[in-house]
């Protein structure tokens, strides 16, 4: 087999000659940098033979290189991206996943742990057939791409009562339609107010924290407090007391006394009941006027 012509690129003027130098050294896209370099050494006289060589390229490349800039010019230098395959998760999947990965795992029945990891989470897709396979890696972006990242959880505590969720829905209600002659005002209680050291950030030297301590002797008590917020008028009240038996009783009283309100306040006694119910061994009044 007989060696192939070379090839050589067409006779290029002195500014065309200035631009690919300055592409050459001014160029970020590797590929738009190796192709101008191509370009300017066969101008230069040099055979693909001994381009090859040099930029460590195949002769095919380098043909190929010479005729598209013979026939579009520079335009021939700038790469031309595809859009890559199409992806194998559409969007309406990823809407749903991200979805998933927001709910307990305790809502699917699934006793095993309380949170989510990446392979915990992507084996419940597949099983539940949401996709047919997904690595960690492709979970994790998707996740980042939904704005959904890991966060600490916080404790909270559900009622046990049996009629629980109809005395929620039952509260809800009075915010939706309240009633004529009332007044609808939400009341919470908070306690015990004392001063507990938090952790912080400073800079300090290496290996030597600063120490706080956990507590402290509470020589003059701690304090409660009994919060009402009118939904009509959007004031709140709040009252902080010693920590006694009767706080809460006379918190409900001396608070719906402060409203100044010339009609009844209306309060759920079983919404009551959740905050009181703990210090006072009887009921808060139903409503005060």
């Amino acid at each position: 087999m007989g060696r192939r012509p070379s090839v050589f690129v067409r006779p290029v003027r002195v500014d065309e000659g200035r631009k690919l130098q300055r592409i050459s050294r001014t160029a970020k896209d590797p590929v738009k940098l190796r192709r101008a370099i191509v370009v300017l050494m066969s101008a230069q006289g040099q055979t693909v033979r001994d381009i090859t060589t040099l930029m460590q390229v195949g002769e095919d490349c380098v043909r190929d290189v010479i005729h598209a800039f013979n026939e579009r010019g520079f335009a021939a230098l700038d790469p031309k991206w595809s859009g890559g395959r199409p992806k194998a998760i559409s969007d309406e999947v990823r809407e749903h996943i991200c979805l998933i990965a927001r709910t307990s795992p305790a809502g699917w029945k699934i006793t095993g742990f309380s949170t989510w990891s990446l392979s915990k989470l992507a084996e419940h897709l597949v099983k539940q057939r949401v996709t047919a396979a997904i690595s960690r890696e492709t979970l994790r972006r998707i996740l980042h791409a939904g704005k959904i990242s890991w966060k600490t959880t916080t404790t909270w505590k559900a009622s046990t009562a049996l009629e629980f969720i109809a005395t929620m829905h039952r509260v809800l209600a009075l915010y939706d339609t309240p009633p004529a002659a009332g007044r609808v005002i939400c009341v919470d209680e908070f306690g015990p107010l004392n001063l507990i050291p938090r952790k912080g950030r400073a800079w300090g030297p290496v290996r030597r924290p600063r120490r706080l301590r956990a507590t402290y002797n509470r020589y003059g008590g701690v304090m409660h407090m009994l919060a009402a917020l009118d939904l009509a008028t959007g004031k709140p009240w709040g009252t902080p007391r010693p920590l006694s038996t009767t706080i809460i009783e006379q918190g409900f009283v001396i608070t719906g006394q402060e409203s100044h309100s010339s009609t009844p306040a209306v309060i759920s006694s079983s919404t009551a009941r959740c905050s009181a119910g703990v210090h006072a061994a009887h009921s808060p009044p139903n409503s005060f006027s």
